[in-house]
């Protein structure tokens, strides 16, 4: 447990440093370059995301802290699919989702999180997927001050066809995901 406690603090702090240091951020930038910020950033981020595999893999068993009702299993399948579909809205050409939501992925993740919560009650899925929506609801909320204090861009306007995409993409990689690669990279068949 203590490798996943480390690898979230470590993900996530990397993800926070806007929500909680943003002008340590922007010195940081601003005496060593945009470069070094980045590449500080992914290494942060990729370690941690290793020692979050790492230590969720070794930690994932034991009791279950509370025990959800069997029938949460269908708002989790829900609750992924949109979060995939979030994810894919908040990468893609100007859509109807982003235009909405301004900050899809955040969402997303926060959704993935909690859908996983309603199934998964060990303490380290607890801890995993609740550090994960702790950490979106912040940064939701810090994306959304910070727009606020900041003059709005111009963006394109939101397509049709590219809010089309963004929910088939989200879609398909949903399904591909549940149905293949949560069982070979996770252990767990989600759909049976």
């Amino acid at each position: 447990m203590i490798l996943l406690i480390l690898g979230l603090a470590l993900f996530l702090g990397a993800h926070s440093v806007r929500i909680f240091a943003d002008s340590a951020r922007s010195a940081f930038i601003a005496r060593r370059g945009d470069r070094a910020w980045k590449g500080l950033y992914a290494l942060a981020s990729a370690i941690g995301l290793i020692l979050i595999i790492v230590g969720y893999a070794r930690a994932r068993g034991g009791d279950a802290l509370y025990v959800p009702p069997p029938s949460l299993k269908h708002l989790t399948f829900v609750l992924v699919w949109l979060g995939f579909v979030l994810t894919a809205a908040s990468n893609g050409p100007a859509n109807h989702i982003r235009s909405l939501l301004r900050d899809p992925m955040v969402i997303g993740v926060g959704l993935w999180a909690l859908g996983h919560l309603l199934v998964k009650a060990t303490p380290a899925a607890v801890a995993l997927f609740g550090a994960f929506l702790v950490w979106a609801v912040l940064d939701l909320i810090s994306v959304r001050r910070r727009a606020s204090a900041a003059p709005s861009a111009d963006v394109a306007p939101p397509k049709a066809l590219a809010t089309a995409i963004s929910v088939i993409l989200g879609t398909v990689l949903w399904a591909v995901f549940a149905l293949f690669l949560h069982r070979w990279l996770i252990g767990v068949a989600p759909l049976g």
